[in-house]
């Protein structure tokens, strides 16, 4: 069996379905072999970072391997920030690329580009195949890998030769990588302390991450949060691991946290870390984050604890195999005064916003697309403005429906993500908040979604500005705003209607939830362009290097 042959076998035998990509010289065997291949679905994407980052939103919305494949050259060069977004927010996906003959590489040939040497700093592995004995166990492992431990992308970089040749197709039922051996089960005696921390904790506090989501643990977070009554806190990749309509929801924490998740994560006793890094966006200025808390950290990456603060008792593990060995372990203590507590933050630090008659609020367009959906969209975000008011206002109640590039920040993640969240959930309303800048980075993807008669639909917050920039300068460069207008930007209703999508546009804020009803109604993919406040701002605020119950822009007691 030639190589490319062999290639699509092994990617069937890894349940793969879907893949997302273009072709290219390196490449066109493999996608010779796919011509006769009906059972996976191929998704021709307009650019390779669109083919990227679609595989990695089909991922986090399924919990299953994405797939994307280039060529050799530019295209494994346009990969890159997509890899690297899945990187840092530990998303499997596994990225195949086409590689010029092995007798040419390191010849600068035609469309030559060292796609292992580019991608190592931002993959969980990376493989070069020379030989077409190499490939099948390499894909056993590259999914292995991308898949267990902590989730992360692979890169294959097959050699043109090696894709053309035969040999006989024997692919591995099991694998054994040397000195890969993840952990699952945490350590019992860590479990046990960290039990007995909790029983005398009087104002404890969980704070999760995406890796709660990741291991499927939001039950038994749950089940521990009610039994011991531990209000919870996320970050915006642990965003619908806790229903945020359960009274025991802080909300998101952090620079664009609520005021009663920063309050409460300051005052706590103690914090229990599951499946988060203790970012800077979380932390703040670091000596007075949690300062009278003992730490207790949830992790299947060792690498990860301790890491940014230390901890007084690290369990290493999956977070879903340790919550419900620690549940077992835990009394039901007394908590109602921190309860109460955290019920009088909440009302003193409501998220608020003042919705008028004239101007649309950014804010109000996120919560009528939360009552249009009654809460069940898979919601999926660009970065910036958009991407905060999205995480504080539309409540997240279920794991996979919050979808956004946290780590990298990368704007123009936010649209093919959404393409790839509905390939993988075909019944789901699937909505991409975007800011006007944002979605202009790979606005050509709308060609990918009418092609493929995908109902997406993009909600474009239209400030005319660079939002979060444009609000850093306000606050604090003096109003100096530099390189941030976009009053040049296109008509998004007619840029829609010529790549054959629809286009809906809303100026006031009666218009909103009309345009909203249209678009739900409305087969295919549809752009919705809303005229939002140019100078509204996302609050509230942690200054840079504050501490994070230093918030500016809050208002006491406004509901």
């Amino acid at each position: 069996m030639k190589g490319a042959k062999i290639l699509l076998e092994c990617l069937k035998k890894e349940g793969v379905e879907v893949m997302f990509g273009i072709s290219g010289g390196s490449v066109i065997d493999i996608f010779d072999a796919l011509y006769d291949e009906p059972a996976i679905k191929y998704y021709l994407t307009r650019h390779e970072q669109g083919a990227a980052h679609a595989a990695d939103g089909y991922a986090r919305a399924t919990g299953k391997v994405g797939v994307c494949i280039a060529t050799s050259g530019p295209g494994a060069t346009n990969l890159v920030t997509g890899i690297a977004t899945a990187y840092m927010d530990s998303v499997p996906i596994v990225a195949i690329t086409g590689q010029v003959y092995s007798h040419l590489i390191g010849n600068d040939a035609f469309q030559e580009a060292d796609v292992t040497g580019i991608t190592r700093p931002i993959t969980k592995h990376n493989y070069l195949i020379k030989s077409v004995e190499e490939l099948a166990v390499t894909v056993k492992e590259a999914f292995h890998i991308a898949r267990t431990g902590r989730p992360g992308p692979v890169v294959i970089d097959i050699a043109k030769d090696a894709q053309r040749t035969e040999t006989e197709f024997v692919y591995p039922e099991n694998i054994k990588i040397r000195g890969y051996k993840p952990t699952y089960s945490g350590h019992p005696k860590q479990i046990d302390k960290a039990a007995e921390i909790i029983n005398a904790a009087k104002q404890p506090v969980l704070y999760v991450g995406g890796g709660a989501i990741i291991s499927g643990a939001h039950e038994e977070l749950k089940q521990l949060a009610e039994k011991a009554q531990i209000p919870v806190t996320t970050t915006l990749l642990g965003l619908g691991s806790f229903p945020e309509t359960h009274r025991l929801s802080l909300g998101m924490l952090g620079m664009h946290g609520t005021g009663y998740a920063n309050h409460a994560v300051t005052n706590c006793d103690l914090l229990i870390a599951v499946g988060s890094r203790f970012d800077d966006r979380v932390t703040g200025k670091l000596e007075t984050f949690a300062p009278n808390a003992k730490i207790i950290h949830i992790d299947i990456d060792p690498a990860a604890i301790s890491k940014n603060v230390d901890v007084d008792v690290p369990i290493v593990g999956d977070a879903r195999n340790i919550l419900t060995e620690l549940t077992k372990r835990i009394e039901n203590p007394s908590a109602e005064s921190w309860i109460e507590q955290i019920d009088a933050w909440k009302k003193k630090y409501p998220l608020c916003y003042n919705q008028g008659d004239d101007i649309i609020k950014p804010q109000y367009v996120v919560e009528q697309i939360y009552e249009a959906t009654k809460g069940e969209a898979i919601i999926v975000t660009e970065v910036g403005q958009n991407q905060m008011w999205a995480a504080q206002f539309y409540k997240y109640t279920r794991p996979r429906t919050f979808l956004s590039s946290g780590g990298l920040g990368t704007m123009g993640y936010g649209f093919p993500a959404a393409i790839g969240a509905q390939v993988g959930c075909p019944d789901k309303i699937v909505f991409d908040i975007a800011g006007d800048g944002s979605i202009q980075m790979n606005i050509q993807e709308i060609t990918t979604a009418v092609a493929n008669k995908l109902p997406v639909k993009v909600a474009i917050l239209n400030n005319s500005f660079l939002g979060m920039v444009r609000q850093w300068q306000d606050l604090f460069y003096d109003g100096r705003l530099s390189g941030v207008d976009l009053v040049t930007n296109p008509d998004f209703v007619k840029v829609a209607e010529a790549f054959g999508a629809t286009g809906i546009r809303a100026a006031r804020p009666d218009e909103v939830r009309k345009a909203i009803d249209k678009a739900l109604e409305t087969p295919g993919p549809v752009f919705l362009d809303f005229i939002v406040d140019r100078s509204e701002n996302v609050f509230p605020m942690v200054p840079a290097g504050a501490s994070i119950h230093e918030m500016i822009g809050i208002i006491e007691g406004m509901a």
